[in-house]
Parts: structure tokens; C-alpha cells; sequence
């Protein structure tokens, strides 16, 4: 397997079967499904769309048209990204972001750990991305709701920072799935009134977050490839 992170894969290659990974390059879920593949070293043929502008090949598999979907090589077809995550992490996970690895922890602990992280992205999937959508709405359209959408949105940064207070991550002092799941909804907050953000009362969220934007995994993730239709060329993506 070429060791390159993203390599152009011409129509005529021979490289070996791979999973097909269709994704968005900037949609939040498409996003986060990329950070784990990318984590665990999983390497899959990136193919990078537009909403407006759908393969075929895709909707053939997932008529729901929705990024980020992931066909394995066996026909399997997934189609959340939270799913997607798993599906990777749980084949290889060099960082434990699971926290599967820790020493003298047991079966019902590492399980446990998994159920906390579930338990806060759902959290955040849910109310988070509702309250989130109705702020970015607010902005766009100037209406005088903004305050109050964005006050909404505090009652969860307020949990994270609480919860940054006591580690260095979400979960402990050591990275885990639920911050490579909520990381890019949370950048997304912070760009709808970037000057409010930058002097809110949340530094160690602020910090939590940059650590990551300006992180050469994040540069990698983020990079920007031509559109799968325009020349049908995958991008090997991942892997070691």
C-alpha cells in the first residue's frame, strides 16, 4: 500500500480493492467519519461530491443522499457517520479513542467509557445540532432571535468547558471518540459570530478546539480535492 496520505488513483489502476468513502469535504458528519478513518490508519477511496450534484453511484447505494456513506468492499453499505467511526476505530485503534487499552481496566469499565462517549455525542447530535442550526439560521437572515439562539447553544459549551476544566479532553486527559465526534460542530459555532466567540467565556473550549485546527491531522482531513464526477479519479485516503 503507497504510505502517502491522499494520492490521486487513476481509472486504469490496479491498486487493491478498498472500501469507497463519499463525502463532502466540509459537512461536519462527513467531517468527523474522515478524522477517525484517519486515526485508525483505515484506507478507503475517497470520492468527494456536492450536494447538488450527486453520483449516481451513490444514491444507487444510499438513496438517501446524504454524506458521508461508506460501501465496503463485501457490498456492506453504512451510512452514519458515527457508524462510520466505529466501523473504523473498532478495526484499529492506535490512539485508543475507545479507551479499550488502559491498564488493569475491565470489560464492564472500557465499556462503560464507550457508553459515556455515546451518550455525550447523542447529547450533542441532538439538542446541540438542533439549537446550533436554528443559530446559523439567525445569523443568516439577521433576525433579532440571535441572542437567545445563541444562548441556547452556551447551555452545552457550558458542559464542555466544565468538563475541560477537569481533563484535557471530553472524557479524560487522553483523546477519545467523543472529541473527534464533536469537534466539527463545535468549529462550526465558532465561526457564525467569530468576535463574540473569541471573547466568550469559554477559553478552555477555545483552546480544546484550536488544538485541532492547527493540527497537521486536521490540515490532512481538511485537504481540498477535485470533485469525484469531474474526472471520476479516486483519492487513496488514509491508511498507514
Amino acid at each position: 500500500m503507497n504510505k502517502s496520505t491522499n494520492v490521486i488513483v487513476s481509472k486504469n489502476s490496479n491498486i487493491i480493492e478498498l472500501p469507497i468513502l463519499y463525502s463532502l469535504r466540509n459537512c461536519p458528519y462527513a467531517m468527523r467519519a474522515r478524522l477517525a478513518i484517519f486515526k485508525a490508519k483505515q484506507a478507503v477511496l475517497l470520492r468527494d461530491l456536492v450536494l447538488s450534484n450527486k453520483p449516481a453511484e451513490m444514491i444507487a447505494v444510499s438513496p438517501k443522499g446524504t454524506v458521508p456513506v461508506l460501501v465496503l468492499t463485501n457490498g456492506t453499505v453504512i451510512e452514519e457517520s458515527l457508524a462510520i467511526m466505529l466501523w473504523a476505530l473498532r478495526a484499529t485503534d492506535p490512539d485508543d479513542l475507545l479507551h479499550r487499552d488502559e491498564g488493569g481496566r475491565k470489560p464492564s469499565q472500557q465499556e462503560g467509557a464507550l457508553a459515556e462517549m455515546l451518550l455525550l455525542i447523542n447529547e450533542f447530535d441532538t439538542g446541540f445540532k438542533t439549537c446550533l442550526e436554528a443559530y446559523k439560521c439567525a445569523k443568516r437572515y439577521q433576525e433579532d432571535n440571535i441572542g437567545q439562539c445563541r444562548e441556547a447553544c452556551q447551555l452545552y459549551l457550558e458542559k464542555l468547558e466544565l468538563r475541560l476544566s477537569k481533563h484535557c479532553y471530553l472524557i479524560s486527559d487522553k483523546e477519545s471518540l467523543a472529541d473527534i465526534a464533536l469537534i466539527a460542530f463545535i468549529r462550526q459555532f465558532a465561526r457564525i459570530e467569530r468576535q463574540w466567540y473569541l471573547q466568550s467565556p469559554y477559553p478552555r473550549v477555545r483552546q480544546w478546539l484550536n488544538s485541532y485546527l492547527q493540527s497537521p491531522v486536521f490540515t490532512k482531513v481538511m485537504a481540498k480535492y477535485p470533485l469525484w464526477l469531474e474526472n471520476r479519479q479516486d483519492v487513496l485516503f488514509g491508511g498507514n
